[in-house]
């Protein structure tokens, strides 16, 4: 969860409850291609543990008569899907298509003629040329979790080859298309049911609507509007608001409405808007006051000044006398909840509260230097003792991505080769790519 204790923020006046989202999330058609192998070994295994119903009938089998049967027992042995493609349904969802498949079955049969005569023994059947197309509509339930429904779900068996053995298996030969007909329509209907659920566990099962983000604060996530389906892309658009856990306050401020251009180029595209990172100031400043640590390693190498005695001994001469040459830690702590502002590249932060600056002596304890009350005002404006202090931040972000930052996953799947920019009313994460 670190990428959120980095979204700190003060609150603006007159509590609405917003509509707007806090977070909007961009899924391609290329995140498609790429998952598609992963979703496809995962509807293998869904169908191989579909259970084929049992086949009964009678027959008029010359010249024998009436003959009645009984096929149980089947099972698939082995299944292969060596074709086939995702695609976007604009307005609608997405779209499956599987093409060339085969399925091997093993199963029992048991036949009586003649009133009272009967027997079984044991079939194997190879069926190729199966066919799946389905179209899933997403959208969206009351509780703003996601929602799918099939709005057309075919499946077509293509040839198939059985082979009775044991018994008085030339009966059944006798009437195989009574048969194929029959295993043509059950595996027809129970592959479109389970093709059904197995594509809504792959799409949604690790999408939860509420986390806990530590001992003060959940998010909740819930989609605000049902996804925006393109020919391009799926765009969600989630709440991305902090609260105190279990007690869900609204903050005196709403989100704003902000929008991601159509991009292609990545898989996934993640948009945060200040309103998430405010939310979270309110909710964290309601816990307990915000206090951060600054310490010399965490300012850039080319930055000219240092958190050290001798740069502070420059302004307070008794400062490098009598703790000469030690490290400084500087101990920034909130009296209300800090405002974030995102500009083109720039993170701007404000603050009230106080800033107090330690000398680090030799054995490592704290000894305070001074205390300063700080308060948002002018840009780039600075002063001394009870009076404002106004701070801007500029943050090299491409340069601290490609060092590294550690980003939330989504159940087993991770980001990689992501890119970190900062517009001006909005967040936009494009990531090139995922891994499971």
């Amino acid at each position: 969860m670190s990428l959120w204790c980095l979204l700190l923020l003060l609150a603006l006046p007159d509590p609405t409850v917003s509509t707007n989202p806090g977070v909007k999330v961009q899924i391609t058609q290329k995140a498609l291609d790429n998952g598609r192998q992963i979703g496809i070994a995962y509807l293998e295994e869904k169908l191989k543990s579909v259970k084929i119903s049992n086949i009964s009938g009678s027959e008029d089998v010359s010249p024998i008569g009436d003959v009645e049967y009984r096929l149980s027992g089947m099972r698939i042995t082995d299944l292969g899907l060596p074709q086939s493609s995702l695609g976007l349904v604009p307005g609608t969802g997405i779209s499956l298509s599987i093409g060339n498949a085969f399925i091997n079955l093993h199963g029992d049969w048991h036949v009586t003629y003649l009133g009272f005569i009967q027997d079984s023994g044991c079939f194997d059947l190879d069926i190729s040329g199966l066919t799946i197309k389905a179209t899933i509509s997403v959208g969206s339930d009351e509780t703003g979790r996601p929602s799918v429904s099939s709005n057309d779900c075919v499946a077509r068996v293509g040839d198939a080859n059985i082979d009775f053995h044991e018994g008085a298996s030339w009966l059944y030969n006798l009437f195989t298309s009574f048969i194929d007909q029959a295993l043509h329509d059950s595996l027809e209907n129970q592959l479109r049911y389970n093709k059904m659920l197995a594509m809504y566990h792959l799409v949604f099962v690790h999408l939860l609507v509420l986390a806990t983000v530590d001992k003060y604060a959940e998010i909740e996530y819930s989609m605000v509007t049902p996804p925006s389906i393109s020919n391009f892309l799926i765009e969600l658009s989630l709440k991305g608001e902090f609260y105190n856990i279990g007690q869900h306050q609204e903050p005196p401020f709403s989100a704003p409405p902000f929008s991601l251009p159509p991009q292609t180029s990545s898989m996934l595209y993640i948009g945060l808007s200040s309103f998430m990172a405010n939310s979270a100031g309110f909710v964290y400043n309601r816990a307990r006051p915000l206090s951060l640590y600054i310490t010399d390693d965490m300012i850039p190498s080319s930055f000219p000044m240092r958190l050290n005695t001798r740069t502070f001994g420059a302004f307070v001469p008794e400062i490098s006398k009598r703790f000469p040459d030690m490290k400084v830690k500087i101990l920034l702590k909130t009296s209300t909840q800090p405002k974030v502002t995102f500009e083109p590249n720039n993170v701007i932060l404000q603050l009230i509260g106080s800033f107090t600056a330690y000398a680090i002596l030799p054995n490592t304890t704290l000894e305070p230097l001074f205390t300063y009350k700080v308060g948002g005002a002018g840009r780039h404006s600075r002063h001394v003792g009870d009076h404002c202090f106004r701070a801007k931040i500029s943050v090299s972000l491409s340069k601290t991505i490609n060092q590294g930052v550690s980003l939330p996953g989504i159940g087993r799947m991770n980001l990689i080769n992501s890119k970190l920019q900062v517009k001006k009313v909005r967040l936009l994460t494009p990531l090139n790519s995922f891994k499971t």
